[in-house]
């Protein structure tokens, strides 16, 4: 896909931000269909040339996120000869500073970018692991009758991935849940979204 379209997908306000860290020539960046285990992916081929993939989702703010976290890694594997640890210092620092000019309410809401800022002060592998900007960055998702786990009250059932769980309690920051059919516990975070029963 040419790497403009991803312009319609993020902020009016920061695309031409955008366009400056996506002109590189040896770079593609495909939107695919949602994939469940991740939101984007960053990928060096044998000929020198890079892949980022963005899941197609109607969160601009997320959208934008995903973006630039995975050009910091094509940024990281750009400037350097040697394999660098994925979620390590350079990716950070490099994941700052891409992000730094983005961090105004005229491209993020306040309500996100709070918890944006406060995330990128220490940035992790997943935005996902900081609960916090997924309840902010949710209100801008269409998430039909889903809700977030930690909505369930635990010994309740809720569906997920069309296997039915029933919610036990917390172990530190994750919730255990029972596979009902299986009969398994499992360990899920608590912004996971899931169907009440």
């Amino acid at each position: 896909m040419i790497k403009n379209e991803v312009l319609k997908y993020i902020p009016k306000l920061s695309v031409n931000l955008v366009k400056n860290l996506i002109k590189e020539e040896n770079l593609t960046i495909k939107i695919v269909e949602i994939r469940k285990t991740k939101h984007g992916d960053f990928k060096k081929f044998v000929n020198g040339s890079s892949q980022i993939t963005l899941n197609l989702i109607e969160n601009k703010y997320r959208f934008l996120i995903t973006l630039i976290h995975e050009l910091a890694h094509f940024r990281v594997n750009k400037n350097s000869n040697f394999k660098k640890a994925p979620h390590g210092s350079e990716w950070k620092n490099t994941y700052k500073l891409l992000m730094l000019p983005f961090l105004n309410n005229t491209i993020f809401p306040d309500n996100v970018l709070s918890k944006l800022a406060k995330h990128m002060k220490n940035p992790s592998a997943t935005t996902d692991s900081d609960i916090d900007l997924v309840i902010s960055l949710s209100k801008y998702d269409k998430h039909n009758d889903s809700v977030f786990l930690f909505d369930v009250l635990n010994e309740s059932l809720f569906e997920f991935n069309n296997q039915t769980y029933k919610k036990i309690g917390k172990l530190r920051k994750r919730y255990i849940c029972k596979d009902i059919i299986k009969n398994k516990k499992y360990l899920f975070s608590p912004v996971t979204r899931v169907k009440k029963i």
